[in-house]
């Protein structure tokens, strides 16, 4: 399992050499991106604890520091708050959680008449209706594995069935990575990532890149089986009382023709 001082810098590492230095930083350049007393002087931190906090020693970081962090590394919104969940702080230029409850929420899909499902904080499916279970073959249909991950990633039908299945299953692993940062502590998910990385060589690479993303709608192409070519809408709503879970929908997209429901 990989402790959180160890992700923090492998994450903090991996965005630093991504920033192109400027012209007059080029000069007898042996490393990709930025050296770390650029980033530290530029974010108003010493040489010396940006170092530490790179190499994974367990050193304090104020969310103020983390702020400068995230300044000085061009990090956007879902990585700055992957930065703040990996070191446990809260950041200061956050909203406050508001409070809901999550009860019926695994009997959302139900009342849908499109295709709906419920993941948690795994992504492991915990409820569908009908209409999923006819889109998604191989996973949410007939008896298979119910965790997203383990279906893109594992399964030959998620290549068939997802259209353009590379660049989705980078984008699946940068969102996945948003959610990381909150359960490095759950060990179910590490044993998890340490699978996937283990027997899928794609999620390997897509997350040694440590790219980080919110899970946002957006148009879902489908070769189905049976219906043929289906482009659906995606919507995600995130439980703000319980941020690991999350309600999917996939709306027919108009004038596609697509009827699976």
């Amino acid at each position: 399992m990989i402790k959180s001082n160890e992700a923090l810098g492998a994450f903090l590492r991996a965005h630093r050499e991504r920033i192109q230095p400027l012209p007059t930083q080029v000069r007898r350049r042996r490393t990709p991106g930025l050296r770390r007393e650029e980033v530290a002087e530029a974010c108003g931190v010493s040489t010396t604890w940006y170092t530490w906090l790179e190499q994974g020693r367990d050193v304090s970081a104020s969310p103020q520091a983390l702020a400068r962090l995230a300044d000085g590394l061009r990090l956007v919104p879902a990585e700055r708050a992957y930065l703040f969940e990996l070191a446990g702080r809260r950041d200061p230029a956050a909203p406050e959680p508001v409070d809901e409850l999550s009860r019926q929420v695994l009997a959302l899909p139900d009342h849908l008449t499109i295709p709906a499902y419920v993941l948690d904080e795994s992504w492991t499916a915990r409820a569908w209706n009908a209409g999923a279970a006819r889109l998604f073959t191989g996973w949410l249909d007939g008896d298979h594995d119910r965790n997203l991950l383990r279906y893109i990633f594992l399964s030959e039908a998620s290549r068939r069935l997802i259209h353009d299945w590379p660049e989705r299953g980078q984008r699946v692993v940068a969102e996945f990575r948003a959610d990381y940062g909150r359960s490095l502590g759950n060990p179910d998910i590490a044993v998890l990532v340490d699978e996937l990385t283990t027997r899928s060589e794609a999620f390997r690479q897509y997350w040694q890149k440590q790219s980080v993303m919110t899970r946002e709608g957006g148009v879902r192409r489908f070769d189905h089986p049976i219906d043929g070519h289906c482009v659906f809408t995606q919507s995600t709503l995130v439980l703000a009382s319980n941020p690991g879970m999350k309600l999917v929908s996939l709306a027919p997209a108009p004038n596609s023709g697509t009827d699976i429901g």
